[in-house]
C-alpha cells in the first residue's frame, strides 16, 4: 500500500454523498515521534479533511494512512501508562464479569487489546482470554502478563480463524479501536463471526457529539478515520445482523459511548434517547456542525493570542502529554519552540523522543521541578485532572496549567 489514499465513499455505507466540514491541512502523522530532528526539517505530513456522509450520518475522514505506518512502526502508546484508564477499564470488565457471570467456562477476545490493561482483569478471574493487537510492543507486554495475544490487526478472516481454533466468544471487546478501523464492515462482520447467539460486544468509541458540543478538534487525526453518532453505529451494525442495544455514557477521554452490541433486537430507553436526540440536531446534515467549525477557528485564535502575550512578558511555557491529540492542535493552531520550550510526558517509551512537525523534545516530569516553568499547557486535556494532581509541586511552587480545550483556560 501506498503511504496514504484518499477515500471518495463513506467507509460505511459507501455512498459518494459526502460533504467537506473543515479542512486541517498538511499534518505531521500523530504518534509518529522522531528519534532525532529530521536534519533538512522535512518528514512526512498527510492531509486532513474532515466530512460528513449524509445517507448513514457517519463523520470520517477521507485520507487513509497505511495502518503499518500508523500502528507497527515503533507504537509508542501503552494503556497502562493512565492511572484514570486503568481504574476506567478495571471498574468496566468487573461489571460485565459480573453481569454475565463469568467463569473459566467463558471466552473472552479484545481486539486491540494493547498491554493487556483490561483483560488481566478477566485473566485474573480465571476467565480464559484472547488479545489480538498490531503493535508488538504493547503485545510482549501483555504476554508477559500471561495474556495470549495474536499480534495482528482484528477482521472478519482473524475472526474466522479463532473461531477454528478457539470456539465462539461469550463477550467481545473493542476499546477505542473502532474509530481506528479502515475496514469497518470487515470489523464488524468480525464481531458477527466470533459472538455467541447470546454473547455481547462491549464497545467504547469517542462520542460524536461530545466532539462538537465540547470542541474536541485534536481528537481527530489519522489514526482516527470516523466520528461516531449512535446513529451511524445503528446503520453500521444492523447491516451485519448485530444490533446495538443500550449505550452508557463515559466521560473518559473528553465524552465516550460503551455500546453494548447483540445478536438480536432489544433497544433500551437509553438507547431511545440517544437517537431522539440525534434526529432533533438532524445529524445528517452539515448545519449541524457548522457552529463547531466556527469555535474550533475562535479557539485557535484566543490560545495563540495567550501564548504570544505570556512570552511577550518573559513567561516561561511548556507542554505537558505528548499525545497523539497534540499533534493536530498543535500542527493547526501552529504551535512551535516559539512558544514552548519542550513537552513533559510521563510515559518512559515517550522520553528522549522529538514531537513530531515542530520537533520539541520529550522530557520526563520531573524536568517542571527542575526548570519551575512559570507555564504548561496540557496538551493531554483528558486528563488534566490526573496530570495537576500528579504535578501538585509544581503547582505549589507558584506554576500554572494552561488548559486548552474546550476553552482557554488558565488554572
Amino acid at each position: 500500500m501506498q503511504l496514504y489514499k484518499t477515500a471518495k465513499t463513506c467507509r460505511s455505507c459507501k455512498s459518494t454523498n459526502l460533504t467537506e466540514l473543515i479542512h486541517f491541512g498538511n499534518t505531521p502523522l500523530s504518534d509518529r515521534l522522531l528519534k532525532n530532528p529530521p536534519v533538512n526539517g522535512e518528514e512526512v505530513k498527510v492531509p486532513l479533511t474532515l466530512v460528513l456522509c449524509k445517507e448513514c450520518s457517519l463523520v470520517q475522514i477521507t485520507e487513509e494512512v497505511d495502518p503499518v505506518e500508523l500502528f507497527q512502526r515503533d507504537y509508542p502508546y501503552y494503556s497502562s501508562v493512565s492511572k484514570s484508564l486503568m481504574a476506567h477499564f478495571k471498574k468496566s470488565a468487573e461489571d460485565i464479569i459480573e453481569s454475565k457471570q463469568l467463569d473459566e467456562s467463558n471466552f473472552v477476545v479484545e481486539a486491540a487489546s494493547n498491554d493487556g490493561y483490561m483483560l488481566q482483569h478477566f485473566h485474573n478471574n480465571g476467565v480464559k482470554v484472547l488479545g489480538v493487537d498490531p503493535a508488538e510492543g504493547p503485545a510482549g507486554v501483555a504476554e508477559v502478563k500471561g495474556i495470549p495475544t495474536i499480534v495482528d490487526f482484528f477482521g472478519a478472516e482473524l475472526a474466522e480463524t479463532i473461531v477454528d481454533e478457539h470456539g465462539k466468544a461469550d463477550v467481545v471487546l473493542g476499546n477505542n479501536v473502532l474509530a481506528h478501523v479502515p475496514d469497518l464492515n470487515g470489523f464488524v462482520k468480525g464481531i458477527k463471526t466470533l459472538l455467541k447467539d447470546d454473547g455481547v460486544a462491549v464497545i467504547e468509541a469517542p462520542y460524536l457529539l461530545d466532539l462538537i458540543d465540547h470542541c474536541e478538534f485534536d481528537t481527530i487525526y489519522h489514526q482516527h478515520l470516523c466520528y461516531f453518532s449512535v446513529t451511524a453505529l445503528q446503520d453500521l451494525f444492523n447491516r451485519h445482523g448485530l444490533y446495538l442495544n443500550d449505550v452508557k455514557h463515559q466521560t473518559i477521554h473528553g465524552g465516550t459511548l460503551r455500546m453494548f452490541i447483540e445478536t438480536f433486537k432489544n433497544p433500551s430507553d437509553n438507547l431511545l434517547v440517544y437517537t431522539a436526540k440525534e434526529k432533533e440536531l438532524n445529524v445528517h446534515s452539515p448545519e449541524c456542525y457548522e457552529a463547531f467549525v466556527k469555535r474550533v477557528n475562535t479557539l485557535k485564535d484566543e490560545l495563540i493570542q495567550t501564548l504570544t502575550q505570556l512570552k511577550s512578558e518573559g513567561k516561561k511555557i511548556v507542554g505537558y502529554g505528548a499525545a497523539a491529540k497534540a499533534n493536530t492542535l498543535m500542527s493547526y493552531f501552529g504551535i512551535n519552540s516559539d512558544h514552548l520550550d519542550y513537552i513533559a510526558d510521563l510515559s518512559q517509551y515517550k522520553q528522549g523522543l522529538y514531537f513530531s512537525g515542530n520537533h520539541l523534545p520529550i522530557v520526563p516530569p520531573d524536568k517542571l521541578l527542575e526548570d519551575q516553568p512559570d507555564y504548561a499547557l496540557i496538551l493531554a486535556w483528558n486528563f488534566s485532572n490526573e496530570i495537576m494532581k500528579q504535578q501538585s509541586e509544581f503547582k505549589s511552587k507558584g506554576g500554572k496549567f494552561i488548559v486548552p480545550i474546550p476553552e482557554v483556560k488558565i488554572v
